[in-house]
């Protein structure tokens, strides 16, 4: 029988994470204009994987992973930030209701636990209306419609898409140091492991009214670039995917470099690894520009998709929830630097992927750099 003082301690630490998660969540994306905004003071300080309190959460959270995810509705864990601001184990739970139903410790090995309400996890393929600048969009000024038909060379930040799929959005442009590409998710550019090798790639994507033209030379319909190689999606809840990513050969005359004028211009093409509370912006499809925070690294999650659930591992955690919506996949998480972490400015992160309306998912872009043998073509 479970120790009632347990029991009680977890439902009680569930039911304050839920109404948190409510309370950060209603708030939605935080559009930024010419001038960064600010973020919650929690952020002031910075956890990264070498922490030692972070480290030791971590080894705690992956002794225990396998058996969290058995509980029901359990969709992920992950190292993150407890209540008071120090790290903790999160299990990310699809519902109060489910959370309440589940196994779920107040705390493992000595180290913290804590419960956070999310949904269910999918990929953010399918694209939506875009948003409504607001008063403090530069999009009012500069009038970009993301999911709109670009003049060559096409920004990044854009519709893009396999013929076959909806709409997500062009990340980055990457380079071997002889060719570029465009940078996506798989499920952006290879139709969940679908596609072949070749396959056109459009800007807008299909969704948006992007065709193929009578061939495949780049010049006819909408094509920027054709299939070169993607991270095939391995369908299983035991998997251990790291990466949904692909890559289209283009040019530097059909895909340039930078995001539209109300975004955050060029990456950098230093990258800069996760850490917890890290300060972060990304341009995308649909939500346009946003910032958010990492609150969690080293996660474990499920991952719905078309083709079934994929288990990925070493992900993270970006909110709030209105940080991306669907049609954002493939865009670029980057850093926000100011003050002491100026340098850190516009230095890539991750590979937006998935989420929902509680949270986004990213894979760590190093991880994405490392498959393909490329790096950001950017500053």
């Amino acid at each position: 029988m479970r120790n009632p003082v347990t029991r009680y301690a977890t439902y009680s630490l569930s039911l304050i994470m839920f109404l948190l998660t409510l309370l950060f969540s209603a708030g939605g994306a935080v559009a930024l204009g010419p001038e960064d905004v600010d973020l919650p003071e929690q952020a002031a300080v910075v956890f990264d994987q070498n922490h030692p309190a972070v480290k030791a959460v971590m080894a705690v959270q992956n002794r225990h992973t396998e058996r969290l995810l058995g509980e029901p509705g359990v969709v992920g864990t992950a190292t993150g930030l407890a209540a008071n601001g120090r790290p903790a184990v999160l299990v990310l739970v699809e519902s109060f209701h489910r959370a309440r139903a589940a196994r779920i410790p107040a705390e493992l090995d000595g180290q913290p636990v804590a419960v956070k309400i999310t949904g269910k996890i999918t990929a953010l393929k399918k694209g939506g209306i875009p948003a409504t600048p607001g008063e403090d969009d530069t999009s009012t000024v500069c009038d970009v419609d993301p999911a709109a038909l670009f003049d060559r060379a096409v920004p990044l930040g854009v519709s893009t898409g396999h013929p076959a799929i909806t709409a997500g959005t062009i990340g980055a442009r990457v380079t071997d140091g002889i060719n570029v590409y465009a940078l996506s998710n798989n499920h952006v550019y290879a139709n969940e492991n679908l596609a072949s090798y070749d396959d056109e790639i459009l800007q807008p994507g299909a969704y948006d009214g992007g065709a193929t033209g009578p061939n495949t030379t780049l010049i006819d319909g909408d094509e920027i670039g054709t299939l070169y190689d993607f991270e095939e999606i391995v369908f299983s809840t035991s998997a251990n995917n790291t990466i949904d990513a692909a890559i289209a050969w283009s040019s530097p005359d059909v895909l340039g470099n930078a995001t539209p004028c109300d975004g955050y211009g060029a990456p950098k093409s230093t990258t800069l690894e996760p850490r917890v509370n890290l300060k972060v912006r990304k341009y995308g499809r649909t939500t346009g520009l946003t910032s958010g925070l990492i609150t969690a690294i080293n996660a474990t999650v499920s991952v719905g998709y078309d083709s079934g659930t994929a288990r990925f591992v070493n992900q993270i955690i970006i909110e709030p929830g209105g940080f991306s919506a669907g049609g954002d996949s493939g865009s670029l998480v980057v850093a926000v630097g100011k003050g002491r972490t100026k340098t850190d400015e516009r230095k890539p992160v991750g590979l937006l992927f998935a989420g929902n309306t509680t949270i986004t998912v990213a894979n760590p872009i190093d991880a994405v750099l490392d498959r393909f043998g490329v790096t950001i073509d950017g500053e």
